[in-house]
C-alpha cells in the first residue's frame, strides 16, 4: 500500500492559494495525497478529497460533526502524516488525530500567524492563546512562519514535539518577476493607464483586518500633489461597497480602481510603481512577497508579518496603521523619486530570495524527511524534483 498523507484546513481554497507545490511534491514521492476541508474545488495532485462541514467560528455546532467525520476518516485511512493548517482546521484535526498518533501517525501544524501577538487584543489572547498552547502538546511538529511567532512559542514553552521556523509558504519567483520598461509601457497602454501614472497595488479581501480605508484616506491626502496617482485594489469581500463609497466621499473615486477578483496579479503587479499593504494583522503575507519578487518598493502598516518582510528605509517604509498623513507622505516621497523606487525595489528583489518556493521547499523537506520513513539517499535523490 502507498504511504498516505492528509492535509486538513478550514476551507479548500487555502490549498489552492498556498500549498499546491507541496501537494505536487508528495505525489512525486509516490505518496497518496488526501485533502479534508470545506468546499468543492477540484484540486490538482489530490487522490481523494473530503468535503467537511467545518466553520471558521470555533463555537459553531457544525464543527462537532466535522470532528466526527475527520476522526472516522483518519481511523479508516491510516495516514502516516497529517498536516493541518488554519486555526479551526488545526484544532479539529489534532483533536481527531489523537487515536491515530498512538498508532504512529505524525501530526504537523502550520501556524499561519497566531491570532494572539504583541499588541494584540486581550480578547484574542484570552481565547486563542490557551487553545494554541494546549493543542501544541497534540502536535509532533509546530511550524511557525515568522520570527515573532516562533520566539513566542518557544518562550512560552509550547509542548510540541518540535517547534521550527520556515520562511512562509514560498513565492514563485519564476512567475512573479520584474518587467522591462517597454513591457510596462505597453501593458499600461493596453489597460488604459498613462506611462506617467503613479500606480499603487494591493491585493486583499475587503474585510476589517485588511483595512483598505487607510489606503483610501492616504491617497486622498496627496491627491492634489499627485493627480496621476492610481490605487489598484484587487479582491472582493463584505466591505467592498463601503470602500467604494468612501473613495467617492473623499473625492478620489476616479483614482481608486476596484479590480475585483483577479487571476492575473503576476501580470498587473510588475507594471506598478509601489505595492501598498494596510493589514492590521498578518502572519507572513504572500502579497508582499509577490511584490518584492517583482522588484517593487513597499509601503506597509506595521505588524509582525509586514515588519519581517519590509525593513524601513531599505526596501520600503513601515508605518503605524493609524498614521494616514505619514502614509501619504511616504507615497508622495516615492512618487517624486524614481531613484528611491529603484533602490528600494532592487533591495526587495534581493531580500525575497530566501522566501522563494525553492528555498521553502528545502526547509519543508528537512521537516518531512524524518517523518516519511525513507532512507537518506532516497530522500536526497527525490529532492531534485523540488529544486529544478
Amino acid at each position: 500500500m502507498p504511504n498516505k498523507i492528509l492535509f486538513c484546513a478550514t476551507v479548500d481554497y487555502h490549498f489552492k492559494a498556498f500549498h499546491l507545490p507541496v501537494l505536487e511534491w508528495f505525489k512525486q514521492q509516490g505518496w497518496e495525497v488526501h485533502i479534508a476541508a470545506k468546499g468543492e474545488l477540484d484540486l490538482p495532485f489530490v487522490d481523494r478529497k473530503f468535503n467537511l462541514p467545518i466553520e471558521r467560528s470555533p463555537i459553531h455546532t457544525n464543527n462537532i460533526k466535522a470532528y466526527r467525520e475527520l476522526k472516522a476518516i483518519m481511523n479508516e485511512q491510516q495516514y502516516q502524516i497529517i498536516h493541518c493548517h488554519t486555526p479551526t482546521g488545526g484544532v479539529l484535526a489534532r483533536l481527531a488525530a489523537q487515536g491515530a498518533r498512538k498508532k504512529g501517525t505524525k501530526v504537523i501544524y502550520t501556524a499561519h500567524g497566531f491570532h494572539f501577538c504583541k499588541g494584540g487584543s486581550l480578547v484574542n489572547w484570552m481565547l486563542y492563546y490557551p487553545i494554541e498552547k494546549y493543542f501544541a502538546r497534540l502536535t509532533d511538529c509546530l511550524i511557525t512562519i515568522n520570527n515573532e511567532d516562533h520566539q513566542l512559542a518557544v518562550s512560552r514553552r509550547f509542548q510540541a514535539g518540535q517547534i521550527v521556523h520556515t520562511h512562509g509558504v514560498g513565492v514563485n519567483t519564476v512567475r512573479y518577476k520584474p518587467m522591462s520598461k517597454i513591457d510596462k509601457w505597453r501593458l499600461r497602454q493596453e489597460l488604459d493607464y498613462r506611462t506617467d501614472d503613479f500606480l499603487m497595488f494591493y491585493a486583499a479581501e475587503f474585510n476589517n483586518n485588511k483595512n483598505h480605508q487607510l489606503l483610501i484616506h492616504a491617497l486622498a491626502s496627496i491627491k492634489e500633489e499627485v493627480p496621476h496617482a492610481r490605487l489598484m485594489l484587487a479582491g472582493k469581500g463584505g466591505l467592498l461597497e463601503a470602500c467604494r463609497a468612501l473613495a467617492e466621499q473623499l473625492g478620489v473615486g476616479n483614482m481608486v480602481h476596484f479590480l475585483g477578483y483577479r487571476t492575473d496579479i503576476d501580470r498587473l503587479l510588475p507594471m506598478c510603481d509601489v505595492a501598498v499593504a494596510s493589514s492590521l494583522r498578518e502572519g507572513l503575507p504572500v502579497n508582499i512577497m509577490e511584490a518584492m519578487a517583482c522588484g517593487l518598493p513597499i509601503v506597509a502598516s506595521r505588524n509582525r508579518g509586514h515588519s519581517e518582510l519590509v525593513i524601513d528605509g531599505v526596501n520600503g517604509f513601515v508605518l503605524e496603521g493609524h498614521q494616514i498623513q505619514a502614509f501619504g507622505q511616504r507615497l508622495l516621497e516615492l512618487s517624486r523619486s524614481k531613484t528611491l523606487r529603484e533602490e528600494f525595489g532592487g533591495n526587495s528583489g534581493a531580500m525575497v530570495k530566501k522566501y522563494s518556493l525553492a528555498h521553502v521547499a528545502l526547509e519543508l523537506h528537512e521537516i518531512y524527511k524524518p517523518l516519511m520513513g525513507q532512507p537518506q539517499a532516497e530522500q536526497e535523490e527525490k529532492l531534485q524534483w523540488v529544486v529544478l
